[in-house]
């Protein structure tokens, strides 16, 4: 069985911190940055329930399914957002790469292209994934239109799947990376980036 493990990964624009309570002013900051709770599609930590996010992600890090980063931009040394590794299966390995969000100010700034193409990289060269999973829901829109940049694929929508903060049912949408499609998915967001045909195991 592959240990997973919490690990720092590093890039040119953004630094993915294993997640500690030393973050929580900066995602406080980061979360106002927007609103971005007020979204009614996503889960997103209110600035008052920010400590008890971080307890909650770093329990479920604890039991061995999540783990959790806090996202910073090298660019400015701020904190722009949290994402992680979630619902890991190490037998396999496989894991989602899940609930995350970035400050408003942040978006379209290539942190997220960033992010995902370090994660991604970490979970297939590293870990030797057979795939990985993104979910998201129906009507965020916003966040389809991302993973399918990435160039996941659609496996199906989950209907009725889960509860959002209001109580209604949200439908799922389930994508997935597999280790085949990698290569091109690495090639593409290195690309976007900018970073040309420079080594990937750079």
């Amino acid at each position: 069985m592959t240990t997973l493990e919490p690990v720092e990964l590093s890039g040119e624009i953004v630094r993915l911190e294993p997640l500690s309570h030393d973050h929580e002013a900066g995602l406080v900051a980061a979360v106002r940055d927007g609103e971005l709770w007020t979204l009614w599609y996503t889960p997103v930590p209110t600035p008052d329930g920010m400590a008890a996010e971080i307890d909650r992600r770093l329990a479920l890090q604890d039991a061995g399914s999540m783990i959790p980063f806090a996202t910073r931009d090298l660019r400015t040394g701020r904190i722009i957002g949290m994402t992680t590794y979630m619902n890991i299966d190490a037998d396999i390995p496989r894991v989602e790469i899940g609930s995350t969000w970035n400050a408003k100010s942040a978006q379209g700034s290539g942190t997220n292209a960033e992010s995902k193409l370090l994660l991604l990289s970490h979970a297939f060269d590293r870990w030797g994934c057979p795939a990985v999973e993104f979910r998201t829901s129906w009507h965020n829109r916003q966040s389809r239109a991302a993973i399918e940049r990435l160039g996941a694929k659609l496996d199906g929508v989950l209907r009725q799947h889960s509860r959002t903060a209001d109580g209604s049912l949200r439908d799922t949408c389930v994508y997935s990376v597999v280790a085949a499609e990698w290569p091109q998915v690495r090639a593409s967001l290195r690309f976007r980036l900018g970073w040309g045909l420079r080594d990937s195991d750079e």
